[in-house]
């Protein structure tokens, strides 16, 4: 099988603590696929939730890859691999301490993967880049545009942002904090694909680890007009669920 080509911060952060071990900015593998993709007309990048360690990662893009195909979408489809399978991730007791270690792993990477952004914007200007992002990926993903957001020259840097089963809270697409940046950094159209169903955000709103998970009942306010909904009916939380009832991309 061939790699999957990926953008990796592995072993940058502490799984049992969120800290930082490596200052570094990202790694790229395989190097010479990232040379391909330069002038490509676009990408997606696929970016996991917890519990996901890089066998995970690569499934989650895998999987992307082949319903995106399905719709006909024929561009590259690459992962965004973070280091989210954090100590006692799968034990109920210590669930509420991994999952904010989880969060807090995922805003710290929202500067790596928007510096890979900027360095392959710099090397492939005309490139459109899309975020997929499940469940924890959102985070990843809101904290990759705060820090896009910082610098004029990054005004639609990114095309398109997708959320599945999205665990940041209902109120950011219509806050004035992130209302702002999500309209300033994404060109086109930010799309939330939520389930009212969904076994696991319901948990995690019911036992309040996240106050109103923007991926069970979508958003409240006056989102801002970049941003749409969709109420899909997944079987369970699993990217593969949402992946098997998406309709159509981007």
């Amino acid at each position: 099988m061939k790699p999957v080509p990926r953008i990796s911060t592995r072993g940058y952060y502490d799984l049992s603590n969120g800290n930082t071990l490596k200052n570094n900015r990202y790694y790229t593998y395989p190097k010479n696929d990232f040379k391909k993709l330069i002038g490509s007309q676009e990408i997606a990048i696929m970016i996991h939730g917890l519990r996901n360690d890089n066998a995970g990662a690569i499934a989650k893009v895998v999987l992307a890859k082949k319903q995106l195909r399905k719709l006909g979408y024929l561009h590259p489809v690459i992962g965004f691999s973070y280091d989210s399978n954090t100590a006692g991730a799968h034990l109920i007791k210590q669930a509420k301490h991994a999952l904010s270690v989880g969060q807090k792993i995922a805003k710290k990477n929202g500067k790596n993967l928007g510096k890979f952004i900027e360095d392959f914007k710099e090397l492939s200007p005309k490139t459109k880049i899309r975020l997929m992002g499940h469940s924890l990926g959102s985070q990843v993903i809101l904290s990759t545009l705060e820090y896009l957001a910082k610098k004029k020259q990054n005004i639609g840097i990114v095309e398109g942002a997708y959320f599945f089963g999205a665990s940041i809270n209902e109120d950011i697409p219509s806050s004035k904090k992130y209302g702002k940046i999500l309209e300033s950094v994404v060109r086109s159209k930010i799309v939330n694909y939520y389930a009212p169903k969904d076994e696991v955000l319901s948990w995690a709103n019911h036992e309040k680890y996240v106050k109103g998970p923007l991926g069970l009942n979508g958003a409240t306010g006056r989102p801002v007009k970049k941003y749409h909904q969709k109420l899909v009916r997944p079987k369970n939380h699993r990217f593969a669920s949402y992946a098997a009832v998406l309709s159509s991309f981007p």
